[in-house]
């Protein structure tokens, strides 16, 4: 498929264009099948007189307007794409014009290119509507390549921790049984990530500082902070996923990564949608026997976000206040990922 012109293609496209419509069909019963995070296969009908004689079709491409979209980002121009007639289905491919998990509208038209340059066109059809799809695991799989080239040396630790304010405490326990509950996986990060508004899980870290090998005194999500040995959360009886690979328009990258305990409904999420990793040999976090001992090791140079997909008694751990302050600004809540940031974007949309 060739490539799609922007607004002022448009503008010479229709100045070539004469228009006799009655002399094709209208394109009708339009099809969308085969739709993956930057690509459809799209087919439709025709009067079998027009089969011969079409030379290319058009292709008009709207995103569909989201109130939620990032005003940061440049407002996205139709997209109108040209093809050479081929048999049809036929395959719309391009990360430069489709992201994931975007509505779409589509319409198209064909045309008989003249002589002279001009083309007889039909009529536009119907316009349809679609989703794209999230990122497969092969799309995950060169994310989680690009996240390893950074993740830096293995730093050892013993607790998983997860700060929040002392009221969600205090409703963990009073109104949950003593039990933090999973809860739906906001939309922060990549935005064809399988896991955003589909995985319920809690969110822990486990980064240390360099210095002190303990977990940092600051936290972006609250004063208080439970912590639980890291053997309740991972071990052996424990399966590892990569999830994602982002940043926020800071020098800061952060790794998504999944704790699924085996044979739970996480865990068969994950298998289908998301690479697993070796929980022993991996570039991001590892539980590997030592001496007849459970050793836990994390990347050094990104910032893990832990996703641990069953609920957990407080009773399991400590809970106490920080003594640092509240950094806001590291906060990942709903976070948008830079889309522009070449050390974490792949070449499918982002």
């Amino acid at each position: 498929m060739e490539r799609g012109w922007g607004l002022g293609g448009a503008r010479g496209y229709r100045s070539q264009v004469t228009q006799t419509m009655e002399l094709l069909s209208t394109p009708k019963n339009i099809e969308i099948n085969n739709i993956t995070c930057d690509s459809f296969r799209i087919s439709w009908a025709m009067d079998k007189g027009d089969l011969e004689r079409v030379t290319h079709y058009f292709i008009d491409l709207n995103k569909k307007e989201n109130k939620n979209s990032n005003k940061f980002k440049h407002r996205d121009v139709p997209t109108k794409l040209v093809a050479k007639a081929v048999p049809l289905p036929m395959t719309v491919r391009g990360h430069w014009f489709l992201s994931p998990r975007t509505e779409y509208s589509v319409a198209v038209q064909t045309a008989v290119k003249q002589s002279d340059g001009e083309y007889l066109v039909s009529g536009w059809s119907e316009t349809v509507e679609f989703c794209t799809g999230d990122y497969a695991k092969e799309h995950l799989a060169q994310l989680q390549e690009k996240a390893e080239l950074i993740a830096g040396r293995m730093l050892r630790f013993s607790v998983f921790y997860r700060n929040q304010h002392k009221e969600y405490f205090q409703h963990v326990r009073l109104h949950c049984g003593n039990a933090m509950k999973p809860s739906l996986k906001d939309n922060s990060g990549s935005h064809g990530s399988p896991t955003s508004g589909m995985l319920h899980g809690i969110f822990f870290s486990c980064n240390t500082e360099f210095n002190t090998g303990q977990p940092p005194q600051d936290s972006p999500y609250g004063r208080y902070r439970f912590q639980i040995p890291a053997q309740r959360l991972f071990n052996p009886n424990t399966h590892l996923y990569f999830a994602d690979f982002y940043c926020m328009y800071t020098a800061y990258h952060y790794v998504v990564l999944v704790l699924a305990p085996k044979g739970s409904a996480g865990d068969h999420f994950c298998r289908e949608r998301l690479p697993q990793l070796d929980i022993s040999c991996n570039k991001f976090l590892t539980c590997s026997v030592e001496d007849g001992d459970l050793v836990y090791r994390h990347a050094q140079d990104v910032i893990l976000e832990v996703i641990y997909t069953e609920p957990i008694d407080l009773s399991l751990g400590v809970l106490g206040e920080i003594s640092g302050h509240q950094l806001m600004s590291l906060s990942t809540a709903n976070a948008k990922k830079d889309p522009s940031c070449k050390t974490c974007n792949i070449s499918v949309g982002r």
